[in-house]
């Protein structure tokens, strides 16, 4: 991945399309509308939402909305222009995603404003953590890593820095930092504040619009707090992957899984499925969780293997596979969060 990047940018900047976007004279730049490039879907509706009614003042473009996940992601040539000739560019800053951090560096452009989302989280960013039951598998990037023996030595500069700079590279952290509604208003009123320093002509209908939207994230928080201390379990299990850590730890709820939240593993073995069907019959639970757009058969292996076999599968949906036509759909963070609730209500009673 990282050398597909690398050649894309060493064209690019060859050619001169990098390089002359980033002169282009400041009054040109002051006319033209604010360019602001988001990563993925969530962030992408965090700062539709601070734009509000003044949208049309800027030129909001997602990068991912095809619906391949963040951790499949394979950037094109445009997507490089486009970060290269943005003003503002906000990304997870994660592993999966540190190509658009290689992407604004090889630019030129020293007035693009980059947002690392994780870098701001600080000590909230969640660090991969064994779930019981999962399979033992290491996170995708790093298998990737182990058998890129082309660039072993480049790797290996890469997990030196890593260790300085940690939730910049993403190695050992969990990336799914959006399924946190507490995280989702601190990241908007940041990335508010920024636009609000950026563009202050509209700080006011910014500062408002943000206010106005991360009064609505905290009171979704409230009620979904309200929904686990209210209800009669306190532990959810997922026949899939696990992006939810930030959730279930808001929230403090139990949680076990077939696998991690970026695992690309299809299969699970007869351990991971026993255990999850003894806990299942365990806790007394009736559903058994899995993410959008993945096949239940696991989830309905672990229900075939409890005493009851009569439990039923629900989705909660991650936000990884968002597409354009979702989005034209009215597709919204906020909603799905409220869809989710929901399914959580039902899960835990």
């Amino acid at each position: 991945m990282k050398r597909i990047i690398s050649c894309l940018m060493a064209v690019l900047i060859t050619a001169g399309m990098i390089t002359s976007c980033a002169k282009k004279p400041v009054s040109e730049t002051k006319k033209d509308k604010l360019k602001i490039v988001c990563s993925i879907f969530p962030v992408y509706d965090w700062v539709k939402n601070i734009l509000g009614d003044d949208i049309s003042d800027a030129n909001l473009t997602l990068l991912i909305d095809s619906g391949v996940d963040l951790h499949s992601f394979q950037p094109t040539t445009d997507d490089i222009i486009g970060i290269s000739e943005s003003d503002v560019v906000i990304y997870v800053g994660g592993v999966s995603d540190k190509w658009i951090e290689d992407a604004v560096k090889a630019s030129q452009n020293e007035k693009i404003i980059e947002i690392n989302l994780m870098e701001i989280l600080g000590d909230r960013v969640k660090e991969h953590q064994h779930i019981e039951g999962t399979e033992e598998h290491e996170h995708d990037h790093e298998h990737e890593h182990e058998h890129d023996h082309e660039h072993e030595h480049e790797h290996e500069h890469e997990h030196e820095h890593s260790e300085e700079h940690s939730h910049e590279s993403g190695h050992h952290d969990d990336e799914h930092i959006w399924l946190s509604l507490k995280n989702a208003e601190i990241l908007t009123e940041y990335i508010s504040e920024k636009l609000c320093e950026i563009d202050g002509e509209n700080a006011d209908a910014y500062r408002k619009n943000a206010k106005k939207y991360t009064d609505r994230l905290n009171e979704l928080d409230s009620l979904y707090q309200k929904t686990v201390e209210n209800s009669k379990h306190n532990a959810v299990i997922f026949g899939d992957r696990f992006p939810f850590i930030y959730l279930t730890e808001d929230y403090g709820l139990e949680h076990f899984a077939a696998f991690s939240g970026c695992s690309a593993e299809t299969e699970a073995s007869f351990e991971t499925v026993a255990f999850l069907s003894d806990k299942l019959d365990e806790l007394g639970l009736s559903f058994v969780l899995t993410i959008e757009k993945t096949n239940h058969n696991i989830a309905e292996t672990i229900i075939m293997n409890t005493e009851s076999k009569n439990q039923k599968v629900l989705v909660m949906d991650s936000m990884q596979s968002v597409t354009r036509e979702d989005i034209d759909n009215g597709a919204s963070y906020l909603e799905i969060m409220e869809d989710n609730l929901e399914v959580l209500k039902t899960a835990l009673n």
